[in-house]
């Protein structure tokens, strides 16, 4: 099919992008998928409420928005009560799925949608279009063998109500997540491996900041990240620049300390700059933040949120691999962190680049080349 009549199929399809509300990750990660759609000429709407939608819209602020609450999930302060607390929290999280699939017919007609894209929300599937499911956790780790079984066995059976699964990973080599994204055997629906899915462009700029810190994720475990962060920051010298991850906030946070520049939240082409501009970054491991650093090919400090088994994982297994540096939250200390990593090697792997954009094209020939028949 010629670019031209993709072009022209395009026009006539409204797509749906509804990313999971758990972080701001999921919603960073479909800022390429949107963009790319919005190049072929697809008419984009978004499905999204609170942090999710205030992101959204500054990346893209003529595009419309659907209110679709999202799971909010909380997480214990304590890491030994974190499973617990998911658990408990189970019931209201199906009821959660089982409204956004009863939410997606009444969409479906009203808007006349003709696909749907959705990062991590389990219940937006539909038979009579295309529904893309989007994760990097084909195999999910709860620190239970058992409850591993049982987890995935929930997940595929809603993955497998999709037409398709996107994985942004590379499928064989030089991936990023490891086990979490080759588990040992796949959902029926078929799976795509994109490839790293990142907003961010690397080029040569000027360095300004020594470190940048990156706060981000669910409460209440980004403030005590926050205030964590703060505290050790006294004890650094040299620039700095602060994100606290707080779309749409507008209390300014303010601090006797001319060496830190605090902001609460950057769009994409300025958190783009700021990684860019630092020497190193420190972070969550969040498997988004992972990727848009291996695109820049930057040095970070992971420092996973406690008890959540995905960033755990994600950190020690990077680490292992050299790729970049990890230490857990627990009696965390920056000034020996940024001691132990004079030498750390923070090896470059070679990732391919934008094969989402092959994807996406694949996508529109398997379920619209009839269209310009």
């Amino acid at each position: 099919m010629k670019l031209e009549n993709i072009n022209t199929v395009n026009s006539n399809v409204r797509v749906l992008v509804a990313p999971l509300d758990w972080g701001l990750g999921h919603a960073t990660r479909c800022i390429p998928i949107i963009y790319e759609l919005l190049m072929l000429n697809f008419d984009v709407l978004i499905a999204a409420e609170g942090k999710t939608k205030k992101l959204l819209q500054n990346e893209f602020p003529n595009l419309v928005f659907l209110p679709l609450r999202g799971y909010e999930v909380r997480y214990s302060k304590n890491k030994w009560l974190l499973f617990s607390s998911l658990f408990t929290q189970l019931p209201k999280l199906f009821r959660r799925i089982y409204y956004e699939h009863q939410w997606l017919k009444k969409i479906i007609k009203e808007n006349n949608i003709g696909m749907v894209i959705s990062d991590n929300r389990l219940g937006m599937y539909n038979s009579t279009i295309p529904c893309i499911y989007i994760t990097h956790q084909l195999k999910i780790k709860t620190g239970s063998r058992l409850t591993d079984r049982l987890a995935q066995k929930i997940h595929f059976f809603f993955i497998n109500k999709y037409s398709a699964c996107w994985v942004p990973d590379n499928k064989a080599e030089n991936n990023l997540a490891g086990d979490l994204s080759h588990p040992e055997f796949l959902p029926k629906t078929p799976v795509k491996y994109l490839g790293p899915l990142s907003r961010f462009e690397k080029n040569t700029v000027e360095k300004k900041y020594d470190y940048l810190v990156l706060i981000s994720g669910p409460e209440p475990q980004r403030t005590i990240f926050e205030e964590l962060m703060l505290e050790e920051l006294k004890n650094v010298s040299g620039k700095i620049m602060l994100v606290r991850g707080l779309p749409g906030d507008d209390k300014s946070l303010i601090l006797n300390n001319d060496k830190i520049e605090i902001h609460n939240h950057l769009d994409a082409a300025a958190l783009n700059r700021a990684v860019l501009q630092s020497g190193i970054v420190i972070c969550r491991s969040g498997y988004t933040s992972i990727m848009d650093l291996i695109k820049l090919d930057h040095k970070a400090i992971l420092i996973p949120t406690p008890g959540q088994t995905e960033q755990e994982y994600l950190a020690a297994y990077l680490m292992q691999q050299k790729i970049f540096f990890s230490v857990p939250q627990n009696n965390f200390s920056l000034s020996a962190a940024l001691n132990a990593i004079t030498d750390f090697p923070f090896t470059t792997i070679d990732v391919k680049q934008d094969n989402y954009k092959e994807v996406i094209k694949e996508l529109i020939q398997q379920f619209f080349s009839k269209a310009i028949i």
